[in-house]
Formats: C-alpha cells, structure tokens, sequence
C-alpha cells in the first residue's frame, strides 16, 4: 500500500494499477481538495479499506478484490462503455456505482468532494417572502437567522432581493470584514462549502450573505444554485430573503428551499397581491406557508388570521407579534431574543425542528 497521506482525515482511496486511470482520479482528487490514499491490490488488514470514506476501485482490480469485506462507499471505476462485464465485477465486490471515465467526471469529483467536506444531512432552508412591499420580510428573515444561531446551531442568512438594500445592514453589521454577493457572481459548477462559509460576515453567531452597496442588482442563476447548494451542504439552518420579483436567480433560490414562508399583513389588499404572488412561487415550491404580519398603525388590519389563510387557500405558519423595538426601527440581532418576535422565531424552529450543523 503506497499511503498518500497515511491518518490524514476524510481521504478516499484508490485501488488499480492502471496508471493513465490513477493520474486521472489523482487529477480529480487534486480538483476536489484532497490528497488519497493508493493502493494496487487488496488493502493490507482490514482497517484501510472499511475506514476510508470513498473507496474508487479500477476496473483493472476489480478481480483482484474479490471476496473482500463489504462496505458501503465502492465506486468502480472504467473507461469501455461497451463493457457489459462491469456490471457482474461490480456485483462481485459489492460497488455502490459504476462510473465511466470521462463521461462521469463531474459526477465522480463532486462525490470526493463531498466526502472532503464531510457531507451529512443538507441544511433545512427557510425562504422568506413578501405578500406586498414592507410587509416584514427581511425583518422575519434576520430574526429567524439569530434565533436559529441563538440554540449554537450552525446558520447561514442568505439575501436574495438585490434590491432590498442589504440584510447585513438591518442586521447592523454593513462594516463588518467579509465578501458580498458580487464576489460570487461568477461561480459555476461546485463552491466550497467551507470556504463559503468562512469568507462571510459573522454577526450574532450567524454568517450572512448580503449584497454590497455597489451598482450590481443581479447575479446570474448559475451562482445562486452553486453558492445555495454549497451552504446547504454544511448543514444546520439557510434562511433565505427573497424579492417579490420572480426571476431566473430567485426560482433557483426557490428550487432549493424546504419551506416557504409569505409574509401578509390582514389586509384585503395585501392579500389580492399575495395571490399573486403566491401563485408565481407555488410553480417552483410546495411547501409554502401563510404568515399574517401588524399593520403600522392599525390594530386590527381588516381581516383575520385564519381569514387570510384561507383566502390564499395556504397553510397558516403564525402570526407575527407586534415588535416596538422592530418598529422603531432599531437592528435586528440578538438583544431581541427575549422580546415577541425572538419568542415567535424560536417557537417556529421549535415546530421545525433542524438538525445542528457540525460547528457554527
């Protein structure tokens, strides 16, 4: 066994002797990040090969693992397509997957770099959306992100409304270090979860993605799908605020979400134009959820909660209480945990429960 990096954490390890095939899943670790283990026959002892987390076996060794213990995380590797054999060598040594190089490299480099990053359970994602414009939807984004990180639960607040002008700065945090939006605007294909995620502004035990106050309004589909599947990956919690405009950027955005929440305040107007909007999300997600929100200056609004519920024809999530340190305009972070709206957030991810993310 010739170790690459013998005891270093999360390594996969490849088993062939074909030499253009090891320089190409070399090539394809080195892409992911990681640096594997190699072998060209059955692993010395049986603690190499059950403690890897991805094992790639060439075609070429197929036979000569034969009989080996069986473990789950086996991809076997070829290049015929023509082959029908590879199927049965597969069966034989109990692989997970068969893969043909090259047709099967994009696949095959986003599996070790899953494995790199110690992919789990994907983060549950929250989006939240305005029935009509004020409604409160930033203000219920931030809040459900800082008492979601209140619990020591790893959370990612994610602005999808370039023109909302910033969470970071509802949140008090527009001069603290970290990349905005438009330093991804040209990611393609996979981002790093972790890199992501420690390049980001870090307030109240949360990381934010915001946009900056530059002329940029939007960032192509493309990114937002890289950079969402990337914090959805780290696991915990993705709270997302999306813009009541549908877009190529926001029906990605979409596409990723658990859990929808449209925000409208008890009035008849406000509920005409959540219809609307409810019907333009409710192409992309099922779950979407009705939250009715205070009217400034009115107590009442016009109509009830289960009345706006029921006009939408949609689930009733809750009803936002009156905040006055939100409407008094004061940032939204952790000082407000203890007051009505941090109660009515925490009561939320009570109901919802998430699994905790692997540090915060």
């Amino acid at each position: 066994m010739e170790c690459g990096t013998r005891g270093a954490r999360r390594a996969p390890l490849i088993v062939t002797e074909d030499v253009e095939l090891l320089d190409d899943l070399l090539r394809l670790c080195a892409a992911a990040g990681v640096r594997p283990e190699v072998g060209h026959g059955v692993p010395e002892g049986r603690g190499g090969w059950e403690a890897a987390p991805l094992v790639l076996v060439g075609d070429d060794a197929a036979g000569r693992l034969r009989g080996v213990a069986r473990r789950q995380g086996v991809v076997l590797v070829g290049r015929d397509q023509d082959d029908s054999g590879v199927w049965r060598r597969a069966v034989e040594i109990g692989a997970d997957h068969v893969l043909m190089l090259p047709d099967g490299e994009q696949w095959l480099m986003d599996r070790i770099a899953d494995v790199v990053e110690d992919v789990g359970r994907p983060a549950l994602t929250v989006g939240v959306i305005g029935g009509r414009g004020g409604a409160g939807a930033s203000t219920l984004s931030c809040a459900l992100a800082v008492a979601s990180a209140k619990t020591g639960r790893r959370t990612l607040l994610v602005d999808a409304d370039p023109l909302g002008g910033g969470l970071d700065v509802l949140l008090g945090a527009e001069a603290v270090d970290g990349l905005r939006w438009p330093a991804f605007a040209r990611s393609r294909g996979r981002v790093g979860g972790a890199a992501l995620e420690e390049s980001l502004p870090k307030l109240h035990d949360l990381r934010v993605l915001s946009w900056d106050r530059g002329d940029l309004t939007a960032v192509p589909p493309e990114a937002v799908r890289a950079v969402l599947a990337a914090a959805r990956r780290r696991g915990g919690a993705v709270v997302v605020d999306l813009p009541r405009r549908i877009d190529a950027g926001s029906v990605e955005a979409l596409a990723q979400l658990d859990v929808g929440l449209l925000v409208v305040p008890p009035e008849l107007r406000a509920v005409a134009a959540a219809r609307r909007v409810a019907a333009a999300v409710g192409m992309v997600l099922r779950d979407l959820r009705v939250v009715t929100a205070p009217v400034s200056g009115s107590a009442a609004g016009g109509l009830g909660t289960d009345e706006v519920a029921g006009l939408l024809g949609l689930p009733l999530a809750g009803e936002l209480p009156v905040d006055r340190s939100v409407l008094a305009g004061r940032p939204v972070g952790a000082g407000q945990s203890a007051g009505p709206l941090g109660r009515f957030c925490a009561a939320f991810w009570e109901r919802l429960p998430v699994e905790k993310g692997v540090g915060s």
